[in-house]
């Protein structure tokens, strides 16, 4: 009886199988993330898109009728509305002001978490976490009492500091600049904490000897800052930048709350609220505006993207 022996796979050969056996159990654990990913974001992504080029109607569920095409008939009576554009600008505008705010704050409170002692900094993390923690419609609701038109604190601590009833049934939120102030105080309370907490945990990153070398080279605080701790954590920034800019873009909470508690609407609409207002069941028009705020959110970040992608390429 004879035996025969496999013959031997050169090294090529071999390490070519090992890398296709790595691929193949790479892609069969990220089959499940993949799978879910697709099913939560590209189905009602795709359901989305293809719902804005039609009169999609509630009536079309329940009379159980298909649809018809209408091309980009949703996006030109959007568009062409008189109201748009100033809707579109407000929600720009709000976001530009919210998300630098947030950014300048954020990042200042995290420098001044790793000057200060531990005891301050725990106690100044507690009331970040408790300001982070609160939902923004329980945010809102405190704050429109704090700027009541008859029993807020703001109002109160106004006639007291001038010595008269000027403030007394002042409404802050019938104006709108007086509105978008509230909204504003609002949204950058809230946000700070992840700004500060992600960028002071990114400060901690930093090689100190790199600080103490620009420290002995005479370097101060603002040299040091820009030439040595910014290129540094520029990545957790820009990534922070991008979020705030999303969040801002989607205010809808802390909006339709002010506006329910005295904002006029038709003066302090932002793109998410609009589109609520649009009607109930009118899936054609409201996929058309949630379209078309995507595609302003990335028009706005495709700057910061690429300069994100580019830096990634680098390293």
């Amino acid at each position: 009886m004879t035996t025969t022996t496999a013959p031997r796979l050169s090294w090529e050969e071999r390490e070519r199988r090992r890398v296709r056996r790595d691929a193949i159990s790479s892609w069969i654990l990220l089959a499940p993330s993949i799978i879910l990913i697709l099913l939560m974001v590209g189905y009602p992504a795709v359901q989305m898109v293809w719902q804005s080029f039609t009169d999609y109607q509630v009536r079309h569920k329940i009379q159980g009728t298909a649809p018809e095409f209408v091309g980009l008939d949703n996006y030109i009576k959007i568009i062409t509305r008189s109201d748009f554009p100033e809707v579109v600008a407000r929600t720009v505008g709000i976001m530009v002001v919210t998300t630098v705010l947030i950014m300048v704050l954020g990042v200042l409170v995290a420098l001044l978490m790793t000057k200060i002692g531990r005891g301050m900094r725990i106690t100044l993390s507690v009331g970040l976490l408790l300001a982070w923690a609160i939902p923004p419609l329980t945010a809102s609701v405190v704050w429109g009492f704090i700027f009541d038109t008859q029993y807020g604190v703001v109002n109160w601590a106004l006639n007291t500091v001038t010595g008269t009833q000027a403030w007394h049934n002042h409404s802050w939120l019938l104006n709108p600049w007086t509105f978008f102030l509230v909204l504003t105080i609002i949204v950058v309370w809230g946000a700070i904490p992840f700004v500060a907490f992600t960028t002071f945990a990114a400060l901690g990153q930093v090689p100190r000897e790199t600080i103490e070398a620009a420290e002995i080279d005479g370097a101060g605080g603002w040299a040091r800052w820009w030439n040595v701790v910014f290129p540094a954590v520029r990545p957790v920034l820009g990534g922070l930048l991008i979020l705030q800019i999303i969040w801002n873009m989607k205010l809808f909470t802390q909006v339709y709350a002010l506006q329910s508690r005295g904002g006029i609407a038709a003066d302090t609409n932002v793109l998410p609220v609009y589109l609520f207002r649009q009607g109930i069941g009118e899936f054609g028009a409201t996929s058309a505006i949630g379209m078309l705020i995507v595609l302003i959110m990335l028009a706005i970040s495709w700057f910061n993207l690429r300069q994100l992608l580019k830096e990634e390429d680098e390293t």
